[in-house]
């Protein structure tokens, strides 16, 4: 008998591709769904769905029924909640910018259904993430899927290695076009479906008014908007409504374009300034996750990704006593933002990563 593997399952046309690949090659596939967030209000208004709302359970639902293997729902809405929007509202309020996406896959995705899929009797866990997975006798090593513009690693630094231990990844050789070629040679009734780009939890986007309703005390918190020289040029509600290196939106005029250069909640103060003020040559990242390698004790040679399109860049590892890490680049970096993920790499390997908590000029 085949092992049984279980298919994480969004409703997309790249789970559902994962999924039909496995069943095809004659796995003994199990569809698993979770459903995180409650869409009963307006966000069921059409064209407003995203990952795992009732429309993408159901497209999960009738590929399974067409590819002929049991599909499940699960409902973690309060799990999800707790561990993800809750900190995320945490995070903007206090000034930073969070990557909820790398959390989910820490605390849900490799995690959580992992467990589910162990109930149902799998032994191992597949996704539609684009990336490659490499067994080794000691670890799993990730490396960047083929399709680079695809290219999810970056959201999985976080993963415990203990986890990535049984999860197989059928996309990472493949691009976005083959995917969709085998949809549609599988008839896949999603083969066309667009892709969602927006935080499952908030479908429309817009995550202002998002923080607005969840938090409602900190939107209408006052906050100062002053210039490098300390002078003040205005006035505004919530430190979630900007991050570095943002332009527009600043409500304040100038003969010169403005963007953000800090964002400190400790005085409720946003400063703006020039571009050039938004380059810089280190930063200092915390609460670190090794993948590939054990904890490095020594300075490493790496190539640092500081947020998910940007190209990693060439730096020197530096490991501090309190367990936080320098990264020193060899160029200047834009916008190196607080409370966003900094992912490690040697050459399309994937070492770990961190948080980062401050940058430096």
């Amino acid at each position: 008998m085949s092992e049984r593997i279980a298919v994480a399952m969004s409703g997309g046309v790249d789970s559902s591709v994962a999924a039909a690949l496995l069943a095809e090659a004659g796995h003994d596939v199990v569809g698993v769904t979770l459903q995180l967030w409650d869409y009963s209000e307006a966000n069921l208004a059409e064209g407003k769905g995203r990952c795992c709302s009732p429309a993408d359970i159901a497209d999960a639902r009738a590929v399974a029924a067409q590819v002929d293997f049991p599909h499940y729902v699960f409902d973690h809405t309060e799990h999800f909640r707790e561990q993800i929007v809750e900190p995320f509202l945490d995070d903007y309020t206090a000034g930073l910018t969070p990557s909820p996406c790398i959390s989910c896959n820490r605390h849900v995705k490799f995690d959580l259904l992992w467990r589910m899929a162990e109930a149902l009797g799998a032994t191992r866990l597949a996704t539609g993430h684009y990336v490659r997975i490499e067994d080794t006798d000691d670890r799993p090593r990730i490396h960047r899927a083929v399709d680079k513009d695809k290219d999810q690693s970056y959201f999985l630094f976080d993963v415990p290695r203990a986890q990535l231990g049984h999860v197989m990844f059928p996309l990472g050789h493949l691009d976005k076009n083959e995917v969709r070629d085998h949809a549609r040679r599988l008839g896949l009734t999603v083969a066309d479906k667009p892709e969602s780009f927006e935080l499952c939890f908030i479908p429309d986007g817009d995550k202002d008014e998002f923080i607005n309703r969840e938090r409602p005390q900190e939107a209408g918190r006052p906050v100062s908007i002053s210039g490098t020289d300390g002078e003040r040029m205005g006035t505004a509600s919530g430190l979630h409504r900007y991050t570095i290196g943002q332009r527009k939106g600043l409500g304040v005029s100038s003969s010169q374009r403005l963007y953000v250069l800090d964002v400190a909640p400790e005085t409720d103060t946003i400063v703006v300034g020039a571009e050039d003020g938004l380059y810089s040559s280190s930063l200092t990242a915390v609460r670190c996750n090794w993948v590939a390698i054990e904890a490095p004790t020594e300075s490493l040679r790496v190539q640092a990704k500081i947020r998910h399109r940007h190209t990693p860049a060439e730096a020197t590892l530096q490991p501090n006593s309190d367990g936080t890490y320098d990264v020193r680049f060899d160029d200047e970096q834009r916008a190196v933002t607080p409370g966003q993920g900094v992912a490690f790499y040697d050459h399309g390997l994937l070492l770990g990563g961190g948080w980062i908590a401050r940058a430096t000029p």
